[in-house]
């Protein structure tokens, strides 16, 4: 009897379903690239071979993999699913652009454009302003949710429990200002939301940047954020109407069923109602500090 036979013997444990033992298939192709013999598929899932081959041909079949002559590899349904965050991302860039270029011209202002990823927000776009080559990050770069504007405007739409799974229980904290427990993360979820969804951070992640942000929503969710970045002592309250409208547009672009009121759901009784500034008063708030408000 083969090492790989061996698993058929009695005292090995199969996941009880066929959807199980296709998930722990699926699992094993890591990458786009990646290319299993039937051996090494049944290693990998601790499958007997003729289950993996069986289980393996169905797959196949159903475009889910494809075979090669060297071994298995993901079909056109895996990549396809696959591509569609990348999609989702692509649209969104497209459609925050010309308000992403907006907020510049009109604040002077880096402006960034983020999604969450797995506890962190990953830079999706970055318009420079006066102030670029002093803000330390970079499209493709990432940096813990729990401590940016971006990411704290897009945990705080989430139910508390799925907050504590992505962030976890443990908060880095990189500077002497970032939140380190979740308690208080939750207190400054509270507060975002009751400003309508304006996230602020000063000295949080990088000393000496300030951010406010707001988050790109879908009827499901936060889909990204966008933010304003200053130094530490700019009057970002200033120019928060304009990051709040322009996140409400993109949402809206994105999202055409979007309701216009949000019921926030760790409070269920208690609706917030989305922030709107009228282009009059914006015009206000940006000729109060126009030449000299940084």
């Amino acid at each position: 009897m083969s090492a790989l036979e061996t698993v058929e013997a009695p005292g090995r444990q199969l996941p009880p379903s066929m959807v199980e033992r296709m998930t722990l298939i699926l699992d094993a192709f890591h990458a786009t690239t990646t290319r299993l013999t039937l051996e090494q598929v049944a290693r990998a899932t601790h499958l007997p071979r003729s289950t993996a081959h069986r289980i393996l041909d169905q797959l196949v079949k159903l475009a889910w993999l494809e075979h090669t002559p060297f071994g298995y590899g993901l079909g056109s349904r895996s990549l396809k699913l696959g591509d569609a965050g990348d999609r989702r991302s692509s649209d969104l860039r497209a459609e925050a652009a010309p308000m992403l270029h907006e907020l510049m011209v009109r604040t002077g202002l880096v402006v960034h454009l983020a999604v969450l990823d797995d506890g962190e927000v990953s830079y999706l776009d970055k318009v420079g302003g006066r102030f670029a080559g002093s803000v330390p990050s970079r499209v493709g770069g990432r940096a813990p949710a729990h401590s940016t504007a971006l990411g704290k405007a897009m945990l705080a739409w989430l139910e508390a429990e799925t907050v504590d799974e992505i962030v976890g229980e443990a908060l880095d904290q990189s500077t002497r200002s970032t939140i380190g427990d979740l308690s208080t993360l939750h207190q400054e979820l509270h507060r975002i939301r009751g400003r309508g969804g304006l996230a602020f951070e000063r000295g949080e992640c990088f000393t000496n940047i300030s951010c406010v942000a707001a988050a790109v929503r879908g009827v499901d969710g936060p889909i990204g954020a966008i933010s304003l970045v200053g130094d530490a002592q700019a009057p970002l309250e200033r120019v928060a109407p304009l990051v709040a409208n322009a996140a409400r547009k993109i949402s809206h672009a994105l999202s055409p069923d979007l309701a216009q009121v949000v019921r926030p759901r760790r409070r269920p009784n208690v609706e917030v109602k989305e922030e709107t500034f009228s282009p009059e008063t914006m015009n206000r708030l940006m000729a109060v500090g126009r030449d000299g408000w940084l």
